[in-house]
């Protein structure tokens, strides 16, 4: 798989919002049962806000734009491109990881056990 806009990358890892700074602390250092994230990593010509490559996982923290009609299409088609490449795209709004941490934590965790108890193709 191709990375582009790494220079990109890094720049938003230097301007990350209060909700991907929350969830970051949450994913670093293997500290979510033991899986490896990575922030704002380029894949072709995307830019996924955390990305698990052990388990083909994204997680992308939705901002308001998300949620516009313009956004909503974008995101979709962002969502097949990623699948085409056997990439599972969990979004998950800004306003839940910083309000709801709890139940943000149990459904990553189901996301990652589902993903970790299925049978490889």
């Amino acid at each position: 798989m191709k990375r582009n806009n790494i220079i990109l990358s890094r720049n938003l890892r230097k301007k990350q919002t209060d909700a991907e700074k929350k969830l970051w602390f949450l994913l670093r250092d293997r500290r979510f049962k033991n899986i490896k994230f990575r922030r704002q990593f380029s894949l072709n010509n995307y830019i996924l806000d955390f990305y698990s490559p052990d388990l083909k996982l994204a997680i992308e923290a939705d901002g308001g734009q998300h949620y516009t009609e313009t956004g909503s299409q974008k995101d979709n088609i962002r969502t097949k491109e990623l699948q085409i490449l056997g990439i599972q795209t969990l979004r998950i709004s800004d306003g839940d990881i910083l309000k709801n941490t709890d139940e943000v934590c149990e459904l990553i965790e189901k996301i990652i056990d589902k993903i970790l108890n299925s049978p490889s193709p």
